[in-house]
Formats: structure tokens, sequence, C-alpha cells
């Protein structure tokens, strides 16, 4: 008997590569980190929660599956408290403040020796102007749909010199390289908040909002992203 994951989480353990180690930060009930246990994939997790409730129903749904002796728990904020033995760290579900406080208050993570798997469920730009920011690079980042919402799945690693430009933070290159069916609606959906955002300021529209606008726009007049408009059935 196997996890049933969303769609979203399918995405994250897609990025993980066999024989990690794992560390899944807000792990609530335990699926994904069970899943890459189940599957093989990782070869040991440490899951963490801030809440107590979840983290013990965890604790239950590994037992329940059998793998309780490759998953270590932690009522944790964030990182507090692990140990740094892991390859890659899943945060799966959050906003983007969530995540970015986890990432600051672990500065070690600024290393080659650990990969980022992030799902943003919320002000995803600014995650990506802070990881841009403090020399995390986007290695790859997909969009999925899961029900009615588009999000968009990142991997990402220190890597300094690979800053990103205002209008990447909203579109980023990675999407590009390995462009999904549902990019198009994502691309789409990017445009329509910029431009509500412009449109409720007025006269008092953000220059620089006006400006990533424009270029985003531009985009799609390339001969090679004209599939960025193009609606999909």
């Amino acid at each position: 008997m196997g996890i049933t994951l969303s769609p979203r989480l399918q995405v994250c353990c897609g990025l993980v590569a066999p024989g990690e180690r794992v560390a899944d930060v807000g792990c609530d009930h335990g699926y994904l980190s069970i899943h890459l246990l189940q599957t093989g994939t990782a070869s040991y997790v440490y899951a963490g929660d801030v809440n107590e409730g979840p983290l013990q129903s965890a604790v239950r749904n590994a037992a329940k599956y059998g793998v309780s002796n490759k998953i270590q728990f932690f009522l944790s904020d964030g990182l507090k408290g692990f140990p740094r033995d892991f390859d890659t760290l899943v945060c799966a579900g959050m906003g983007a403040d969530t995540i970015m406080s986890i990432l600051q208050n672990a500065p070690w993570l600024k290393s080659s020796q650990y990969r980022l798997i992030l799902q943003c469920q919320s002000r995803t730009p600014y995650l990506r102007k802070y990881l841009s920011d403090n020399d995390f690079r986007i290695y790859e980042e997909a969009v999925v749909r899961d029900g009615r919402f588009l999000y968009t799945v990142m991997e990402a690693g220190y890597r300094p010199g690979f800053a990103l430009t205002p209008a990447e933070c909203h579109f980023p290159p990675a999407l590009l390289e390995n462009p999904s069916t549902e990019l198009p609606a994502y691309y789409r959906q990017v445009l329509s908040r910029l431009q509500r955002a412009v449109d409720g300021q007025a006269e008092h529209a953000d220059a620089e909002k006006v400006r990533i606008l424009q270029e985003l726009k531009l985009l799609a007049q390339q001969p090679e992203l004209s599939f960025l408009k193009e609606e999909q059935g």
C-alpha cells in the first residue's frame, strides 16, 4: 500500500536524486517523506514540523507504512535542531515569507553540499529575488497544476554570480529550459497579476512594475517563445 501524493508533491519527489538523505521541513502528515522512503528514492529522511499535531500524525503514518527505521522526526521551527548531514532540503506548501525565514535562519545552507527543492504557495517572485540576492541559483523550475491552481517547483543551490533581473524574478529563465504544457497559462497568470497591480495604481503606478510588465510582454514576441501565447485546450 502506497501513499498518494498531490501533483505538486509528486514533482518535488521527482527532483530528489536516488540515495539522497533528505530534510523535509514542514512535513505536515509526512506523506512526502514516506513516499520517498517507500519508493527507495531517499536513503534516510529528517522530517520536521513546527506543529505537534501534524508531526505526531507523521510519526503514526511512518509506522503504518513501515518506514519508521529510516526517518527521524523533529518538532522544530525550520531547521533548528536538525542534523546537517543531509543532501537535499525540501520545503513544500509554504508561502515565500516562511521559506525565506527558514533559509535566513540556516546560513550554513550556503554551501555546494546542499540542494534546495522549494514549492512556494504565494509571493513566489519574492522568493526568487531572495534566492538571487543570497547567491542561490535556480537550476530548474517547473509549472504544475494542482486542482484549480498553478504552482511552480524549483531546484536551487548555492552558486554565486547568477543574479536574476527584476523581470526574471517573475518569470525566470529556468522555466523556459524545460517548458511544461502549463507554462503558457502560468505566463498569462503572471502578466495578469502584474497588469492588475499596475491598473490598480492608475497614475501612481510603480514604474518598475510597468517596466517588468513591458519586458515580459516582449518575451512572447520572440519567434521561439511564441508558444507562450497559446491557449491550452
